[in-house]
């Protein structure tokens, strides 16, 4: 056995080493696959050195592929030093998995050892029994900050922000910066980004690491600083602060309270986590599915997506029922020319699709605050005017087919006006309700597709069978 092991060892440790100059994909699933293999066989000293060479989030995800019960075996056999970064970098569900796996002593340090940012974060998904066990294990220092972030109100810079960074003082020389730099470097999430505070810890200027080892190693910070800084403060949305470090190509963004004193940073890679929970939030909001927090929806139970998502199915079936009572309501014109209904399908799937169109390119635009630029009123009679000239594109087009296959000028000319009338319905409606809901507070993607697709089909069902019932009793006039 022992044989066979060490030469599983050099086979799966080379494969590994010749893997790493694939796509990341590749490495992941060769690594987890051999992982797996090892620890089945209990080959630990096998595992170690397969994992060695591999980069932290690789390791990271390769662990989260395994099955449960050896997630927490392999994550013991990481060297300490590595063991809290890659922690860092597993999803919160495996986090949760291996404080539960753990022992005692193990989960303290591990917890100790976080960065405060992703400590607090970790909390947020914790069972508040478990919060209040490992606050009160943690030292006075960790406990003190990771209790100050978590009283930020969720999804603020406050909670994002981590306390770890770098503050200098203007009456600092540029050497005595740069030792300083030196000597709190592995404690600090990031120190590309420097900042520079008064004695009540005011922002008042910052530098960047390059624009410190250029300077004069006698200069003062105050002369090569920055005054004119960029910050946002604690209670500001998430949201706001990735677009704000997008703006400016930021590595990090200062954080300040309401006294304006330094009080956190908000790093880049931090941001990226929140581009994308906004942008699968929104995603999910657009579809009328109601997402949760959780950061994998086909993780979640089978019982709870059903839930989740009959709640807006029953509010759209509530709103088709007005096409129905429309179509009700309009049952003679239907009765004279039974033909008319084959065509409702054409236009309110049109209505629709115009519609959403337009409901994405503002929601869209407002999530980017490009509409801003162009302004609300031109936004929403900019998408009208093209919902009037795809409506006559579509209507000269729709013309001689309708006229062919009802037979008659008063059907055609019916669907062709009413098709004209629902694309521009359609294009102000999804134009101007999401503004409408972003006026209100409330979040635009809400106002998506399927909401605005429900009211042009009642909307377009009442324009056209009304057109067709006018144009009959015109023809019949005649």
């Amino acid at each position: 056995m022992g044989e066979a092991n060490r030469t599983v060892t050099t086979s799966t440790v080379k494969n590994s080493t010749a893997t790493t100059s694939a796509a990341n994909t590749n490495v992941v699933e060769v690594v987890a696959s051999q992982l797996e293999a090892l620890l089945e066989a209990g080959n630990y000293d096998g595992a170690k050195l397969l994992l060695q060479p591999v980069q932290e989030v690789d390791a990271a995800e390769a662990i989260e592929r395994l099955p449960r019960t050896l997630q927490a075996l392999a994550f013991r056999l990481l060297p300490k030093d590595e063991a809290i970064d890659i922690y860092e970098y597993l999803p919160v569900e495996v986090q949760q998995t291996l404080l539960e796996r753990l022992r005692s002593g193990e989960v303290l340090e591990l917890v100790e050892e976080m960065s405060p940012d992703d400590r607090a974060r970790l909390f947020d998904e914790l069972p508040a029994k478990v919060v209040r066990r490992l606050l009160a294990e943690l030292s006075p220092a960790e406990r003190r900050v990771t209790a100050q972030l978590l009283g930020y109100a969720p999804e603020t810079a406050g909670r994002l922000m981590t306390t770890e960074f770098i503050d200098l003082k203007e009456f600092h020389s540029a050497g005595q910066a740069l030792d300083l730099v030196r000597r709190r470097a592995r404690d600090t999430e990031t120190i590309y980004s420097l900042y520079v505070t008064d004695g009540s810890r005011h922002l008042t200027g910052i530098l960047s690491l390059r624009d410190l080892v250029v300077a004069d190693p006698e200069a003062r910070i105050g002369d090569v600083m920055t005054r004119d800084v960029v910050s946002v403060s604690t209670d500001t949305d998430q949201e706001e602060v990735a677009r704000a470090i997008q703006r400016y190509d930021f590595l990090a963004m200062p954080v300040v309270d309401r006294e304006q004193r330094l009080v956190g940073i908000v790093t880049v890679d931090d941001v990226i986590d929140v581009i994308e929970q906004e942008a699968t939030r929104d995603l999910y909001a657009a579809g009328a599915v109601q997402a949760g927090d959780e950061d994998d929806y086909f993780q979640t139970g089978l019982f709870t997506v059903a839930r989740r998502r009959v709640v807006w199915l029953l509010v759209l079936l509530v709103a088709n029922s007005g096409t129905s009572a429309v179509i009700a309501r309009q049952q003679g014109v239907l009765e004279q020319v039974v033909v008319l209904a084959a065509f409702i399908p054409l236009l309110i799937g049109t209505g629709g699709n115009v519609g959403a169109q337009s409901s994405t390119v503002v929601i869209r635009g407002l999530s980017t605050q490009r509409i801003q630029q162009l302004g609300l009123a031109k936004a929403v009679g900019r998408e009208t005017l093209a919902g009037a000239l795809l409506g006559v594109l579509l209507a000269c087009m729709v013309l001689p087919w309708a006229w062919l296959m009802g037979g008659s000028w008063a059907v055609a000319l019916a669907v062709s006006l009413s098709l004209m009338a629902i694309s521009v319905l359609a294009a102000l409606a999804g134009a101007s309700l999401p503004l409408l809901f972003n006026r209100l507070g409330l979040d635009p993607a809400l106002m998506s597709a399927p909401f605005i697709t429900t009211a042009v089909d009642v909307a377009g069902v009442f324009i056209y069978l009304s057109t067709a019932g006018w144009l009959l009793r015109a023809k019949l006039a005649i």
